[in-house]
């Protein structure tokens, strides 16, 4: 009775972690449809005035309206481009999808814990690089490499309950 109990709870951790990590990855995912709309929001919250010419602010602020600047004329002008963060959204919302199969059955399936520990990991070299290559500012591809960072704490910790869990099931994985 008491095995029973503990795989009870361990799967409602589980699961939960799970339906976090699928809400995180729903909500990255949305947000990156609407960007230029969120970043009016913020440059109103930062006092950044739209149409000033970012020369006139400093550090963040500068990156913050130097960014608007160009995603407002870059929608005004080439709106097309912004359909490659339509795909970006999506991609959350697919990896997301994936995630279910995760949920439904979290032993058989922790080989989706390492496919998001992978590409968690692969966040850091692509925004150092790539980051770099295009011009963004350090500390705003370390931000961006703080996705990769803490998407991997929750997997970590699904890893080491699906674990347990597998070891308290006494699970024994197919061939094939």
């Amino acid at each position: 009775m008491e095995e029973k109990n503990e795989e009870k709870r361990l799967l409602f951790i589980i699961r939960g972690l799970i339906v976090l990590y699928i809400f995180s990855l729903v909500i990255w995912g949305v947000t990156a449809f609407p960007l230029e709309s969120e970043l009016a929001i913020l440059c109103n919250i930062l006092g950044i005035s739209q149409g000033v010419s970012p020369e006139n602010y400093e550090g963040l602020h500068y990156w913050i309206a130097t960014v608007n600047e160009g995603l407002v004329n870059t929608n005004r002008n080439y709106s097309f481009l912004a359909y490659g963060t339509d795909w970006l959204a999506f991609s959350h919302l697919v990896i997301a999808v994936a995630f279910i199969g995760l949920y439904v059955k979290p032993v058989r399936n922790i080989w989706i814990v390492y496919f998001g520990m992978i590409a968690c990991l692969g966040v850091i070299p692509l925004a150092l690089i790539c980051g770099a290559i295009r011009g963004i500012p350090f500390y705003w591809r370390l931000i961006d490499c703080s996705f990769g960072v803490f998407g991997a704490i929750p997997l970590y910790f699904l890893h080491v309950y699906i674990k347990k869990l597998e070891k308290l099931i006494g699970y024994v994985p197919s061939k094939y």
